[in-house]
């Protein structure tokens, strides 16, 4: 039975003072568990209604029951799903082995579904690797985790003096900016960082700088301007495809 103290410390994980501070962090719903089970995430602690199969796999944790009423309040989504887990962070420590991947590089984003979302659609594309500035959206935000569908369990994201790497590194540096070549008229490098900057005010200046192929993708309709987790999509598919035997 959750005691008083432990539904409050639950129910504070939506707030950034306390997620952010926290050494663990929430998931919800079985598919999330599996996927931080399977990714070998150390899981602390398990509330779990009696229509979860625990079998689904080996946690390891501590698991409680609790009643459909109860998991409505420990819950962050609107629809709870069976499953509330604390999961424990991990610290990733630079240096990181930039040579042998295509790193994205995400200058504050702000919206934590498109992080969520660009999390995820690394994942897809095989993408290992995110490095971002420290005022990109937290990634232990309860939004953030939910968005990435598990992807956050293989995909590495670091905080990093996005700056200092790139000075240090002779990779090269794609980079989506509006005057940009056609992103389906370039060869992608195999190896490099690709740049996606802030949702309203893009690449920063001190960033631009180290852009060695500027890219833009072509508008054909009436939009403006393009979501960033969608643009990020599209030049990652680019990048695949430009670099995959088919």
């Amino acid at each position: 039975m959750i005691n008083k103290y432990e539904l409050k410390y639950i129910q504070s994980f939506a707030h950034k003072k306390h997620w952010a501070q926290e050494s663990v962090f929430i998931i919800e719903g079985p598919k999330m568990l599996q996927e931080a089970i399977k990714a070998n995430w150390v899981i602390e602690k398990i509330y779990a209604t009696k229509d979860w199969d625990a079998q689904l796999g080996n946690s390891g944790g501590d698991i409680e029951e609790i009643d459909d009423i109860m998991l409505s309040r420990i819950s962050h989504l609107q629809t709870p799903n069976q499953v509330v887990a604390l999961v424990q962070k991990k610290q990733y420590t630079l240096p990181v082995n930039y040579n042998d991947h295509f790193t994205i590089v995400l200058d504050g984003i702000q919206d934590p579904g498109n992080l969520g979302t660009i999390i995820r659609t690394a994942d897809w594309f095989g993408i290992q690797q995110i490095l971002v500035t420290d005022d990109t959206a937290g990634l232990y935000n309860p939004k953030v985790i939910q968005s990435t569908m598990g992807s956050c369990f293989r995909v590495q994201v670091q905080t990093a003096d996005i700056e200092k790497v790139l000075k240090e590194s002779k990779l090269p540096v794609v980079g989506t900016l509006l005057n940009g070549a056609s992103v389906y008229a370039e060869k992608m490098p195999s190896k490099g960082f690709l740049i996606i900057g802030n949702e309203s005010k893009g690449i920063r200046p001190n960033l631009k700088s180290f852009i060695t192929q500027p890219v833009s993708i072509p508008n054909f309709g009436g939009a403006e301007s393009l979501n960033a987790a969608v643009a990020a999509g599209i030049v990652m598919s680019h990048w695949k495809m430009g670099n995959t035997k088919i």
